[in-house]
């Protein structure tokens, strides 16, 4: 009977052990994905101002972070000993489109836009607070600026961002800029978010955006949404041209934007998407 007893109890010990170490486990599984999306939001961050921001002991972001650095998903900044989400992420989203198709379904698009304007032609989609490259096609000229596939940028002073951002409830739009002074890359660069704000309401009037040399001296960037079957812009099509002159800068813009905004508009209908 004692024997029986002791089996009895042995038996209830594992199988609370085995039920706390998967409470732990799921756990430690959250507190992972929530470092994250942290990540994700604020970019570069150290152990102590996660524990801060995310109310977590330090040791045990310490050895969340630490783990996911040995395993690749978490790079650390050696200059600064701050941590950031690596480039394994990028790797897996590009997994993900490619499996959902947007690539494959752009490439027809892509190539016409391409042939139609001889001009460098890309798509982009808002991932967090940044916008990413996720195709593109180079152009034949001799110009080249280095802003390959997985090239990540903020959305405030590009084409590409300005149009994924235009149509964003207000709310939406200042988490994702974040605060001002915004960061000047050149002299055309907005800085404020009244200046970006203002710019987004002309996006929405014309229907594409225009990049004035605001990311790249000598870019002229021209961009347009691509809208899913809900309606909501999923991705945004873009031309990049060198800078012209006045007069012919504005003609070029006037029958690049047209193009552009064609075939951003058959694309979004073959996603699904009906104006009616």
């Amino acid at each position: 009977m004692r024997d029986s007893w002791f089996v009895y109890a042995v038996e209830a010990g594992v199988k609370m052990m085995e039920k706390n170490r998967k409470s732990s486990s799921i756990q430690s599984i959250e507190r992972a994905f929530s470092i994250i999306d942290f990540l994700d939001s604020m970019g570069e961050m150290g152990i102590s101002e996660m524990s801060r921001h995310l109310s977590l002991e330090r040791s045990t972001v310490h050895r969340i972070v630490s783990t996911m650095k040995n395993l690749g998903y978490l790079t650390q900044n050696p200059m600064n000993a701050k941590y950031s989400n690596s480039f394994r992420f990028f790797e897996i989203g590009n997994n993900v489109v490619k499996r959902l198709g947007l690539r494959q379904q752009c490439a027809p698009f892509l190539r016409e836009l391409s042939e139609q304007t001889h001009e460098a032609v890309n798509l982009a989609i808002l991932d967090g607070n940044m916008v990413i490259y996720i195709d593109k096609i180079e152009s034949k000229s001799t110009i080249k600026v280095d802003l390959s596939v997985g090239k990540r940028f903020p959305p405030y002073c590009t084409g590409l961002g300005k149009a994924l951002l235009a149509w964003l409830p207000d709310n939406r739009i200042d988490e994702i800029i974040g605060a001002p002074p915004f960061r000047r890359f050149t002299p055309n660069t907005l800085t404020t978010r009244k200046a970006v704000k203002e710019e987004l309401q002309k996006v929405r009037k014309n229907g594409f955006s225009v990049d004035d040399e605001e990311y790249v001296q000598g870019l002229l960037c021209i961009a347009a949404p691509v809208r899913g079957s809900s309606g909501e812009v999923v991705a945004a099509l873009s031309v990049a041209l060198p800078k012209f002159t006045n007069s012919l800068e504005e003609e070029k813009i006037k029958k690049v934007s047209g193009l552009l905004v064609d075939v951003a508009s058959r694309f979004s209908r073959s996603l699904g998407y009906s104006e009616i």
